[in-house]
């Protein structure tokens, strides 16, 4: 048999050139972290040969733990939710640095319009809009009010992106800044409780979690089978040549950041919803986490490069990392100090694999 296989045009086939598409690459480093925490419980002396994600003491119906399931899950699904928003902005090429601070200004004010007029029976007087009687109102105004909310901050993003001209890292930068404060002049920097109990079902058990996948899949196939998302891809691969073929670059780059911006406020509607309170420090390095998730998995800083698949794949490995060094009960400062390492490394991951594209080229 011939060493080389001739192509069409004479083209001489090369299989060191071929390679995994990047979300198996992701799957398998989550297969292998998760692995490694499972080794790391059956070795360690004083684990007692605990498993990381299987049912080992019969306490469920399947063999997996599945309270430790969900609890991966439940953790990344808000900030996942985030990281959709995220991806779409690196795969232009940008950077939004404020989504931390539009969920925490977003939460307050959507909660004010959720909150309940009488508790245990008396005059909820803590409401914020109660002399105004704009309390127990139905639950789509909050949910309206917080989505306006984050699609407003995410268009003033993309207009001084697009049109502008200033860097993505210093506008974003400045909105980071201004809706943190929002969010502590709002109520003064008081908390904001007591909802009605359909807000509260928003976030209730499983729901952040389907809307998590459900927002998953929507935005998958918007990137793979719409014009934006074609037009996302060619502006964070060139966003010159995308001008010259025709594509309103501000116009498109206006409509990401925005769309960004409206995911940040369903995160923080369910994440109110889920604590039951909004606080103006809500949200805090949510836009780390999730640009963390996003390069974990795949997404190129320098865009162009990555698929919404890639950064769910992500998110649960950010998952798994945290619940891992919880199930190994390090301390909480241990974890914070892996999280900062985790995003360097991601950052690092990302470069390595521009070189070996290019050397490949």
């Amino acid at each position: 048999m011939a060493d080389a296989i001739m192509g069409i045009g004479g083209l001489k086939y090369d299989h060191k050139k071929r390679h995994r598409p990047p979300e198996l690459n992701v799957f398998l480093a989550l297969i292998l972290i998760i692995g490694v925490f499972e080794i790391l419980g059956q070795t360690l002396p004083y684990m007692n040969g605990q498993s990381f994600l299987f049912d080992t003491q019969g306490r469920f119906d399947s063999i997996f733990n599945e309270a430790r399931l969900k609890i991966v899950i439940l953790q990344v699904a808000i900030i996942g939710i985030i990281a959709l928003g995220v991806t779409q902005v690196i795969l232009t090429g940008g950077i939004d640095l404020s989504s931390g601070s539009i969920v925490g200004a977003t939460a307050m004010i959507a909660m004010s319009f959720a909150q309940v007029g009488e508790v245990n029976g008396s005059p909820n007087t803590r409401a914020v809009f109660f002399e105004q009687g704009w309390v127990d109102l139905p639950v789509m105004i909050p949910v309206m009010v917080g989505l306006a909310c984050g699609l407003f901050a995410g268009l003033i993003n993309g207009l001084l992106v697009a049109y502008t001209r200033i860097p993505p890292f210093i506008a974003t930068l400045g909105m980071m800044v201004t809706a943190r404060g929002v969010a502590k002049w709002w109520t003064k920097g008081q908390p904001v409780s007591f909802p009605t109990e359909s807000f509260a079902t928003i976030g209730a058990g499983m729901t952040p979690v389907y809307i998590f996948v459900a927002l998953a899949v929507l935005f998958y196939l918007i990137m793979r089978h719409t014009v934006y998302g074609k037009h996302t891809y060619a502006i964070g691969s060139n966003m010159d040549a995308a001008r010259m073929s025709g594509i309103n670059v501000q116009r498109h780059l206006t409509m990401v950041y925005t769309i960004a911006g409206g995911l940040a406020a369903i995160a923080a509607i369910v994440l109110s919803s889920k604590n039951l309170t909004a606080q103006a420090g809500m949200g805090v390095m949510y836009e780390l986490d999730a640009i963390a998730m996003a390069v974990i998995g795949g997404i190129s800083l320098q865009g162009g490069r990555g698929s919404i698949i890639g950064t769910a794949l992500g998110a649960l490995i950010f998952g798994v990392i945290i619940s891992g060094f919880t199930y190994l009960r390090l301390d909480a400062y241990y974890q914070e100090m892996a999280k900062g390492a985790i995003i360097v490394g991601a950052v690092v991951l990302d470069q390595w694999r521009q070189r070996r594209a290019a050397h490949r080229l």
